[in-house]
């Protein structure tokens, strides 16, 4: 491009001048600002841009040793790589063109910093040059932004939704505690993690005479309420799960001293002694429980464990019911037996 070229260029009105190179700047040759385009000065919004020092303003990081007006004139056409003065963060490129009378005119650009300029300045598309590849780029990132904040969406939506299939696969609809598939998988890992448990087995007594008697409806306000107390009487970190119709299990982390399970047991059977209103009417039950502990295996197994505590349970059962036993080994597998009838009451009381 020739001087006179170059005279017609600077010579444009503002409007022009802006609209064709809006990231522009115009320096005399001692390096003083005389004019910029409008996205310029949008990064200036004091205004100080105007009769300010180039080389104030901006810092030329390459090439290296740009310090004059002269010194761009010696590398016109060639990639600048610049900052703003007093935004180091903001990082530009440019190319230089000599004018006519010394100045120079310098091209501007954000480069792959444009979608962070975009945010700081809060610029838009008009701040850009109509053929300005970079208003593309900014369509593009904001239809990536948008794919990518649906994607998002989608994907915690779909997490919520696997979290709550696999919540639910684990839950007892009716009582809301953990079901027979959470407990096998929670004592599967207290045992390979070996830890020290009790596996605590209940069988509610006289439950049947309250489905006979009042119906079913009853029988499920009756498992609720069985269901709160086995909660009151844990800790957060024991599970309580409901693995049959009125058989529950629970598991006691860090806890086989038999004489605060025995505690717990009691504690349970005289809550669960209490009379259960079901519509004005008391409901009567009780409840067996048998206990065995990790500490008593070399290896505890599963099924062993569960063995064991059915059997100690069914001694409960045995003894008249309403009863806690530890399993032992001199303890005889009656849990086909039918337990005594003696004792049996019905679960209504006037």
């Amino acid at each position: 491009m020739d001087g006179a070229c170059l005279n017609d260029l600077a010579g444009l009105d503002q409007g022009a001048l802006s609209l064709l190179l809006p990231m522009h700047v115009i320096a005399d040759s001692q390096g003083t600002i005389t004019h910029a385009g409008e996205t310029i000065l949008k990064l200036f919004p004091d205004g100080e841009i105007i009769g300010a020092d180039l080389f104030g303003l901006f810092g030329f990081r390459r090439p290296c040793g740009i310090k004059t007006v002269a010194d761009l004139a010696h590398v016109a056409g060639a990639k600048l790589h610049l900052s703003l003065g007093r935004k180091r963060r903001v990082s530009l490129k440019g190319v230089a063109v000599p004018l006519a009378g010394g100045g120079i005119l310098i091209n501007l650009s954000f480069g792959i910093a444009i979608v962070e300029a975009v945010a700081q300045f809060n610029l838009n598309a008009s701040d850009f040059a109509p053929t300005d590849l970079a208003v593309e780029m900014l369509f593009l990132f904001e239809a990536k932004s948008a794919a990518m904040e649906a994607s998002r969406r989608l994907n915690a939506r779909l997490q919520s939704a696997r979290i709550a299939a696999e919540e639910q696969a684990f839950t007892d609809t009716l009582t809301g505690l953990k079901n027979r598939r959470a407990a096998d998988h929670v004592l599967e890992r207290c045992i390979e993690g070996g830890r020290r448990f009790a596996l605590m087995q209940i069988d509610l007594d006289y439950f049947k005479d309250v489905n006979d008697t009042l119906g079913h409806a009853a029988g499920d306000h009756v498992l609720q309420h069985v269901a709160q107390v086995l909660r009151d009487e844990t800790r957060q970190e024991d599970l309580v799960a409901r693995v049959g119709g009125d058989e529950f299990i629970l598991l006691i982390g860090e806890s086989t001293d038999e004489r605060d399970l025995d505690s717990l047991a009691r504690r349970i059977i005289r809550r669960l002694e209490e009379p259960i209103l079901y519509k004005g009417r008391p409901c009567r039950i009780s409840a067996s429980i048998g206990t065995t502990v990790s500490d008593r295996y070399e290896q505890p197994q599963k099924e062993e464990m569960m063995r064991d505590a059915d059997i100690a349970l069914y001694a409960s059962k045995h003894r008249g019911r309403a009863c806690h036993t530890v399993f032992s080994a001199d303890l005889p597998e009656q849990r086909s037996a039918r337990p005594p009838s003696a004792g049996r009451r019905s679960s209504l009381q006037a």
